[in-house]
């Protein structure tokens, strides 16, 4: 051990000095010596070690509409940091310089903040919560928790931008800090999550069911790849899924793709595609679907889902028009679903 590393948390012991890892759904078992899936955590003699919570590799300040979220604390700034290393292999993932650089340069770089001096950050750039994110959260974990709990006594709430392959366990350890997620549902193919990410669709089905019978608030984003999960029929399952199983407050944003890392050679997607997916959500029961990635379209803003009301209006990441008064709509009194605090714009 160095000081490079820090005691993973949950995982087992097993024999022959073998560990079994229980922070995400590949559950690695992981001989002496050896990585996990992710490249960022280690058996070293038997025990489990994390190799990135002292690398943090990125860190500003963003509109919490930029994870997006856009029913917990619009208006606000969000603390956002992230360390390098992820447990998929997207191969259109949009920060793959930092997710994939364990993989592919065997390197972990970042530097040393405390939790502290994170939680500090965040409270002089006036920010209201911290977002893990940019690479996988739940695989930088231990940093994440000591930044979150003492986060939350300062005031600050916390924020997962995730894929979604957590384990009930590890949702179980985060909410004594986690607040509001945004997951990934990358497709509703098993055979796109194999293909493209390395990965299974059933447990990131199961984390979201897991995410949304708890308090954390959950939002959902579906990146919308030309030809690969823009059916009809794939919407249609998807969004029946969210409607029904997590339920029809749950804000589901359909982003626009543009080509990049290992699908340059591919075309965004098409404006026509995401209105029909708009379409769709709404059709199969949803209260609330954004597109995304198109600054300016007419489907950014928050509407009453009972009298049609505007009730925030957006363009981009910037805040318009509030009307949101106690999370009710002013003009009906219907509830608005999320958490809100007093708007602020910037």
């Amino acid at each position: 051990m160095d000081n490079k590393t820090h005691k993973a948390v949950l995982w087992n012991a097993l024999d022959h000095q073998a560990v079994q890892c229980k922070l995400c759904s590949f559950r690695c078992k992981i001989a002496p010596g050896e990585l996990g899936i992710c490249q960022v955590r280690k058996n070293m003699d038997g025990a489990l070690f994390s190799l990135n919570y002292h690398s943090i590799c990125s860190a500003g300040i963003d509109p919490i509409e930029k994870k997006p979220l856009f029913h917990f604390q619009p208006g606000q700034r969000s603390f956002s940091i992230s360390t390098m290393g992820c447990n998929f292999q997207c191969d259109f993932c949009q920060n793959w310089q930092i997710s994939q650089t364990p993989r592919r340069q065997k390197q972990i770089n970042g530097q040393n903040y405390t939790p502290q001096q994170i939680v500090d950050s965040a409270i002089a750039q006036q920010c209201r919560s911290i977002s893990y994110t940019y690479t996988e959260p739940t695989i930088f974990m231990e940093i994440a928790a000591d930044c979150g709990r003492l986060a939350r006594q300062k005031g600050l709430a916390n924020v997962f931008v995730s894929n979604g392959y957590m384990t009930a366990e590890a949702i179980d350890y985060a909410r004594d800090f986690l607040d509001a997620v945004n997951v990934d549902l990358k497709a509703f193919t098993n055979d796109f999550y194999r293909d493209m990410c390395k990965a299974s669709l059933k447990p990131v089905l199961e984390t979201l069911k897991k995410i949304a019978a708890t308090d954390i608030w959950l939002e959902v984003t579906t990146l919308v790849i030309p030809g690969l999960n823009d059916s009809n029929q794939e919407l249609k399952q998807l969004a029946g899924f969210i409607a029904d199983e997590l339920g029809p407050d749950v804000p589901w944003h359909v982003s626009r793709f543009h080509p990049t890392f290992e699908r340059t050679d591919a075309q965004p997607t098409p404006t026509e595609t995401l209105v029909n997916a708009y379409q769709i959500g709404k059709d199969a029961g949803l209260h609330y679907v954004y597109v995304g990635n198109i600054p300016g379209c007419n489907y950014e803003s928050t509407y009453c889902p009972d009298c049609g009301n505007r009730l925030i209006e957006r363009v981009g990441y910037q805040l318009g028009q509030y009307n949101i008064i106690n999370a009710a709509c002013p003009g009906c009194g219907a509830k608005v679903a999320g958490k809100y605090l007093d708007p602020v714009t910037f």
